[in-house]
């Protein structure tokens, strides 16, 4: 931990030293004139009331040696008091100045600024000669410049701007990634982040949870940062927006191998005044969530609150169909079902303290408590075919189970913006902990016959452990010219798992359990990831650019502490570059060109050799001969924006990984039974690739009804002749998915989406472990999942004054059609697995808000990004 003091306290002090830069310039040098002046005044409306949290900038005009023009540059900016004054000080004596004032509701004002003070000796220039009227008196006065009142007229027209621009569009195209508007969704209300990601294009959501971006699994982020978080412990309506970044720049950690990045950005409030919001619902199977959120800004403080809970019971229907070939074939038939209740609440408290004008500290908390009972019986029939017979055993399985999970994250932030436009600085650390425990019991009944028990034999897996995080990062953005910037970092993570597992078995006939000690492990684990980057972003006329390197240094130690193994390595420095190209073209036209390199290294579950006994028909085992995999990804696209708020994006994308890591099934010994079984575990396949097009479209077809569109064709393949088995046959395959609005009379909307995929390729599965409930089991890589399709509609109805209250109605997978069949196979096995998991969905939720809306705090938010769009009117596009 001697690394995590040295980073923490590099932190603080980051905290204290910029924490106070003052609101102004920073300070005069020698040789330099002195910022002394000083402006005040007060609004008023034609009536003479004072108008508060006004907008008010003063703007200089400099000669930009790179353009040879006059530019008009932000100096200062405040807002106006409750009594509607403005003070601005630490002012330039010379120059050109003028005043720029905005309110909504309001017409902008511009007034010239000019100081009339005697300066002579004051600067680097010449002392003046000295004249009767240059007295102190006459200098102070010279440089306060009193206002007086200031009257704004009425405009209309503006409140009706803002409110059309308050609604964010449902897709946004950055330079790196793409932003999709999820906070209105009518399908999700109620459900968790894995209802919300159903409803993204580009992204798919398997019968099992599991989130794929172009057929493999992104890294998940939440609010910029990794978590350990699964989808399923996070409220739909504390989801603001999805980021879905395919190639990830340097600024970003390169690890999380060939499917990019899920960024998911929660919901903060920070309006003026108070307001909130109360929310509830129920299902169809008696599942239930509520909650709500609060927000009160005051001054230079904002103090933000939401606390969410979320009641489920899940259910999940499916068969397993397995032939094992060996000296003898024996065939397995499975029967499912499996019942899982379980909930969790989620609680978050954000404070911001706005320092100065330019300087803000944030800090954030995250609480998450949850519990799950899942129960599963499983039909078994077992067919042994001998020469010249047959032998069947009949059996079945009933596992209940309980798991539990705490979890707490801290993030604390500091951001100043100095002086000079789009300079900025900016400290973070986040903190996450979680503690987790499960006690899992199997009782098999051995049947002569269905429903007569022979025998039985009864097993119990418990396990408890820890998983921290900690992460530092600092980040800098220096212009250099108008269309010229750096951006440079430091990054440290540092993780600690400690888990312990014991399996007891009672023997048929037996009265007591019998500690199994080769499926019994207690381990620790820590790995770091040490990087820095520096990227560059410039403009030549409509061509744009950004390039990027980052270098990242990472560890792990690993103890397995019942039997004093231990192990670990040390990977050295890699680099990671990234280029991003992006040339604008004639009417809304933008064509871009993107490379990176990203790296995977393999998780601590992957490598470590015990043999995860929890299911003894789905034995795992890690893999301590893991080595990193890189994956090379080249990504070219086309976007086009048309009249009303139509626009598409077309992708070619290329992505090649050496040393792919991913599941495997293979033959081996089963050290509880001490006979061979097929054993799921991990290997390095030689290398994967996979390539496609990819076309997203939002269309505005009226005032009333939008749609979304998306459709990837890909074909992908893994290559498996390093351990002489077979490769993955190339498959060519299409996923599309669709999201329509309409809004009818009477404040009703009607929402629409359907989503269909053809036969595809197993994804990319490197199994690991997260931190909350079990996932089902998960099959090996060799083999395909058959088409399937489903269609989830919504309708929503809002009321009262402002539309205040609203109720909607949703059902998922309509048709129950939202399925997952899967074939996999091997040189010695071949298995069907079917599943299908809470079709037909019902859900009926209510919305209340509650508060004042003061949309005049949007000028006070984004005072500093107006003046920053008019110095940067020809930057990058």
């Amino acid at each position: 931990m001697k690394h995590a003091f040295l980073l923490t306290s590099l932190f603080f002090l980051t905290f204290l030293s910029y924490g106070q830069f003052p609101s102004g310039a920073a300070g005069s040098k020698t040789g330099q004139p002195m910022n002394i002046g000083h402006v005040y005044g007060r609004l008023v409306d034609t009536t003479g009331k004072s108008i508060d949290n006004a907008s008010v900038l003063l703007m200089q005009r400099k000669f930009d040696t790179t353009s040879g023009k006059m530019k008009e540059l932000l100096l200062k900016g405040t807002v106006t008091n409750s009594k509607g004054e403005f003070n601005l000080e630490e002012l330039p004596l010379f120059g050109s100045l003028e005043l720029k004032i905005s309110a909504t509701g309001y017409k902008p004002v511009a007034q010239k600024i000019v100081f009339k003070a005697p300066v002579g000796g004051m600067g680097g220039g010449q002392p003046a000669p000295r004249q009767p009227s240059t007295g102190m008196g006459a200098m102070l006065n010279g440089i306060d410049q009193d206002l007086g009142n200031i009257q704004m007229k009425p405009d209309a027209s503006e409140l009706e701007n803002v409110t059309v621009t308050a609604s964010a569009p449902l897709m946004r195209m950055d330079i790196d990634k793409k932003v999709f508007n999820v906070e209105k969704n009518l399908v999700s209300a109620g459900g968790t982040a894995l209802d919300v990601m159903r409803n993204v294009p580009s992204l798919q959501v398997d019968i099992d949870g599991n989130v794929k971006l172009r057929n493999a699994e992104p890294q998940l982020f939440v609010d910029g940062r990794p978590t350990t978080l699964s989808l399923d412990q996070i409220p739909a309506d504390a989801i603001q927006s999805v980021e879905v970044i395919t190639n990830p720049s340097a600024k970003f950690d390169a690890s999380g191998g060939n499917a990019g990045i899920l960024n998911i950005i929660l919901k903060k409030n920070k309006k003026t005044g108070y307001n909130g919001n109360l929310m509830a619902g129920v299902d169809r199977r008696g599942g239930f969530n509520g909650g709500g959120g609060f927000n009160a800004r005051e001054g230079k403080i904002n103090i933000s609150a939401t606390v969410m809970g979320n009641k489920m019971r899940n259910r999940t229907d499916g068969t397993t169909m397995r032939n094992n070939y060996g000296d003898t074939t024996v065939s397995i038939f499975q029967g499912n079902d499996n019942r899982t209740n379980g909930g969790f609440l989620f609680g978050r408290l954000g404070f911001d303290y706005f320092i100065t004008n330019r300087t803000t500290l944030s800090a954030a908390g995250i609480k998450v408590h949850g519990r799950f009972k899942p129960r599963e019986t499983i039909d078994i029939s077992t067919d042994s075919l001998f020469e010249n017979s047959k032998s069947t055993v009949y059996s079945q399985r009933l596992t209940s189970g309980s798991r539990t999970f705490n979890a707490t994250g801290l993030q604390l932030g500091m951001k100043h913006n100095f002086p000079k436009a789009g300079e900025e600085l900016t400290a973070d650390l986040n903190y996450f902990g979680g503690k987790n425990k499960g006690d899992n019991m199997t009782t098999t009944n051995y049947l002569d016959a269905p429903g007569s028990v022979k025998n039985k034999q009864m097993q119990q897996v418990t396990s408890e452990g820890d998983n921290e995080s900690l992460t530092i990062q600092t980040d800098y953005v220096k212009p250099l010219t108008e269309k010229t910037k750096i951006e440079t970092g430091l990054r440290a993570q540092l993780r600690s798992i400690t888990n312990n597992n014991a399996t007891y078995i009672q023997a048929p006939g037996a009265s007591d359990f019998v500690k199994i000690g080769a499926a019994t492990n207690n381990y620790k684990n820590r790995d770091n990831v040490y990087a820095a980057y520096l990227s560059v972003t410039s403009a030549i006329k409509n061509f744009g650019y950004q390039l990027g390197l980052r270098a990242e240094r990472s560890d792990y130690k690993a103890d397995l502490t019942n039997t004093g193994q231990k192990f670990g390595n040390t990977y050295p420095i890699s680099l990671f570059p990234s280029v991003f190209l992006s040339q604008k073209l004639k009417k809304d036209q933008t064509i871009q060109l993107n490379y990176t390199r990203r790296v995977s290294r393999p998780n601590f579950f992957q490598l470590i050799p015990y043999i995860d006994y929890t299911d003894s028909l789905n034995i795992t085992r890690g893999n301590p001969a893991l080595v990193p995999e890189f994956t090379h990804s080249l990504e070219a696209s086309y976007g086009k924006t048309f009249k009303g708020n139509n626009t598409i994006l077309t992708s070619l994308y290329y992505k090649h990984t050496d040393n792919l890591i991913t599941r495997f099934l293979e033959r081996s010994l089963n050290p509880v039974s001490n006979q061979e079984d097929l054993i799921n575990t991990y290997i390095n396949a030689s290398s994967s690739y996979s390539y496609g097009a990819e076309f997203t479209s939002t269309n505005t077809i009226s005032k009333k009804w939008d749609l979304t569109t998306n459709i990837n064709v890909y074909n992908s393949r893994i290559r498996t002749d390093n351990i002489q088995a077979a490769d993955q046959e190339a498959l060519w395959s299409v996923f599309g998915k669709f999201n329509t609005t309409y809004k009818f009379p009477k404040n009703f909307s009607f929402q629409l989406s359907a989503d269909f995929q053809s036969k595809t390729n197993l994804p990319i599965n490197r199994g690991g472990q997260n931190f909350g409930p079990p996932s089902q089991a998960q099959s090996s890589s060799q083999g395909y999942i058959k088409p399937f399709w489903g269609m989830d509609a919504a309708v929503k109805k809002t009321f009262l004054a402002n539309n205040a209250a609203a109720v909607s109605l949703s059902m998922s997978d309509i048709f129950r059609t939202r399925k997952s069949d899967q074939y996999s196979y091997g040189s010695n096995f071949d298995q069907q697995y079917y599943r299908l998991t809470n079709p037909q969905m019902i859900r009926l939720n209510f919305t209340y808000r509650f508060g004042k809306m003061d949309i005049s705090l949007l000028k006070r938010q984004n005072m500093k990004g107006q003046a920053e769009g008019m110095q940067n009117a020809t930057n990058m596009q």
